[in-house]
C-alpha cells in the first residue's frame, strides 16, 4: 500500500477519533427509541402523550462543526402555562450548527440580547434573561420593546407562566428555559406551586455531592454546566456552588445605570416594579479572590469531567435555596465569538454520530423518597442519559410494579397505595447493568 495513502488514512482515523470525543458531538441526548413528548392541559392533571419526537433526533459532524437536529420537545412532561396564549408547546424542527472549537471574542463583546442564546442537550432552547419587554414612561408599563432602556427580566416577570420544569413556550410555541432547567419542587424554597397540581421534573437535578453535568451549549459554542463545579479552576478543592457576581443595586429610583450613565427614568422601585424587575437593577462586582464567583459572562475557564484540559464554561447560577439568580445561564454578553446558527440544511460532508450512552453508576446517582413510603415512591436521577427501567420487587423476588425514567428526564413515580406493607427493592436497569435499592412500604 502507498505510504502516502497510509499516512493520510491514519490522519483521518485520528481526526475521527478526536472528533468523537468532543462533547459538542457526544453530549446530546439522542432519541433512539421513538420517545414522544408529554403534556398537561390546564385544569386536568392527566398526562397526554404527544406525537412529536422528544430530545435530539440526529447528530452529525464535520471537521469543524456539529449539526444537531431537534424538534425542541423534552421527554419530561410540559405545561400547563398560565397566562400564555399557547396551551401546549409546538414542535419546531431546527438544525443547530455548533463549532467543535469555539474561540474567545477578542474584540467588542456581543450582547446576548433577547431570544434564543443556546440549546440544552435535550434539544430544548435556552433564551436570555429578557422577555422582549421594556418600560415605557408614557404608559407607565412594560411594552414589547426589546431594546428599551429598562429591560424586563423574564424569570421575575413571567414566573406565573412557567411549568414545573421552569419553562414555557414563546409566541411561536417553541418551548424554552430562561434559567436553570430543573423543577421548582426540587428547590429548597419553592417559588411556584405549579408542581403540586402538575408534577414533572426537568433536564437534571441539583446534587451538591457531584459535579453538575454538562447540560448545553451557548451560541458561542462554549459549554453550559449546572449549578455545581469544582471549587478551584484546576479541578481541585472539592465541589462548590458557582455564584453570580451580579448583585442588586442599592437604589429606590431608576434614573441612571450602574456605571453612572444618565438615562430616561424608569419607574421607582415599588411592589409593582420591585428591585430585580429589570436587568439594569443589577451591577457587576468582581470577586477575584474567590474562584467560585463567575465573571461578567457568568462563566470561567476551568477543568470539568468532560474537559480535563480545561475550557471556558458557563454555569446556571442559583442561590443557597436553589432558586435561579441573574443572569441565570449566559450573559448579558458572550465570552466567545457568537457563531452558532440554525441552518435549514447541511451543505458539507458529515459523519453521523450514533448515541451510545452506557449505564454509569457514578453519574447515575439515585434519590428514592419517601422511604418509608405510604402512597407513592418517587425515583429520581440526576440526569438520565438513556432509558432506565424501574421495577418494584418484593422480598420473594416477585415483580410488583414497573415504570420508566425516560432518557432526558429525571423522574418516575410508582403508586403503592394498593401494595401491602413490607420490605421491597427498587431495581434500576438498562440492557447492560442494574442497581437495587431497599425501600419500605409502611402505611
Amino acid at each position: 500500500m502507498n505510504k502516502v495513502f497510509i499516512s493520510i488514512s491514519l490522519i483521518l482515523i485520528s481526526l475521527q477519533i478526536h472528533c468523537q470525543t468532543n462533547p459538542a458531538i457526544t453530549a446530546w441526548i439522542q432519541n433512539t427509541n421513538n420517545t414522544t413528548g408529554r403534556h398537561y392541559l390546564s385544569g386536568n392533571s392527566t398526562v397526554i402523550n404527544d406525537v412529536a419526537l422528544a430530545n435530539v433526533q440526529d447528530v452529525q459532524y464535520s471537521a469543524n462543526w456539529a449539526y444537531v437536529t431537534t424538534q425542541g420537545v423534552p421527554s419530561f412532561i410540559t405545561g400547563p402555562f398560565t397566562a400564555n396564549p399557547n396551551p401546549v408547546i409546538t414542535a419546531i424542527t431546527s438544525i443547530y450548527k455548533i463549532p467543535l472549537n469555539p474561540v474567545p471574542n477578542m474584540g467588542t463583546l456581543t450582547p446576548t440580547g433577547a431570544g434564543n442564546i443556546g440549546v440544552f442537550i435535550n434539544g430544548v432552547g435556552l433564551f436570555s434573561y429578557g422577555d422582549g419587554f421594556s418600560y415605557t414612561p408614557s404608559s407607565n408599563s412594560d411594552t414589547p420593546t426589546p431594546n428599551g432602556v429598562w429591560r424586563r427580566d423574564a424569570v421575575k416577570a413571567e414566573m406565573i407562566g412557567f411549568d414545573c420544569a421552569k419553562a414555557h413556550p414563546a409566541a411561536q410555541g417553541n418551548y424554552h428555559h430562561h434559567q436553570n432547567p430543573s423543577a421548582f419542587n426540587l428547590d429548597l424554597i419553592q417559588l411556584s406551586s405549579i408542581c403540586n397540581l402538575y408534577p414533572s421534573d426537568g433536564l437534571y437535578t441539583i446534587n451538591p455531592s457531584v459535579h453538575s453535568p454538562l447540560i448545553g451549549f451557548a451560541y458561542d459554542g462554549y459549554p453550559i454546566y449546572g449549578a455545581y463545579g469544582y471549587t478551584n479552576t484546576n479541578g481541585t478543592g472539592g465541589l462548590s456552588r458557582m455564584k453570580s457576581s451580579y448583585k442588586l443595586r442599592n437604589i429606590t429610583t431608576r434614573t441612571t445605570y450602574a456605571d453612572g450613565t444618565d438615562v430616561v427614568d424608569g419607574p421607582p422601585v415599588s411592589s409593582a416594579f420591585p428591585l430585580g424587575w429589570y436587568r439594569e437593577d443589577y451591577e457587576f462586582i468582581a470577586n477575584p479572590s474567590d474562584p467560585t464567583y463567575l465573571d461578567e459572562h457568568n462563566g470561567r475557564f476551568c477543568i470539568t469531567p468532560e474537559y480535563p484540559s480545561g475550557i471556558y464554561c458557563y454555569f446556571t447560577t442559583v442561590d443557597e435555596n436553589y432558586n435561579s439568580t441573574y443572569p441565570y445561564c449566559v450573559g448579558p454578553t458572550y465570552y466567545g465569538v457568537k457563531n452558532v446558527v440554525k441552518v435549514t440544511s447541511i451543505t458539507e460532508a458529515t459523519t453521523p454520530y450514533l448515541d451510545n450512552a452506557n449505564f454509569d453508576k457514578n453519574i447515575f446517582s439515585i434519590i428514592i423518597a419517601p422511604n418509608p413510603a405510604q402512597d407513592f415512591i418517587a425515583i429520581q436521577s440526576q440526569i438520565a442519559y438513556c432509558d432506565y427501567k424501574v421495577e418494584l420487587i418484593d422480598e420473594l423476588g416477585k415483580l410488583v410494579a414497573t415504570n420508566t425514567i425516560f432518557k432526558g428526564s429525571t423522574l418516575t413515580v410508582i403508586d403503592v397505595q394498593t401494595i401491602y406493607n413490607g420490605i421491597y427493592f427498587v431495581k434500576i436497569s438498562n440492557d447492560k447493568e442494574f442497581k437495587t435499592y431497599k425501600v419500605i412500604i409502611d402505611k
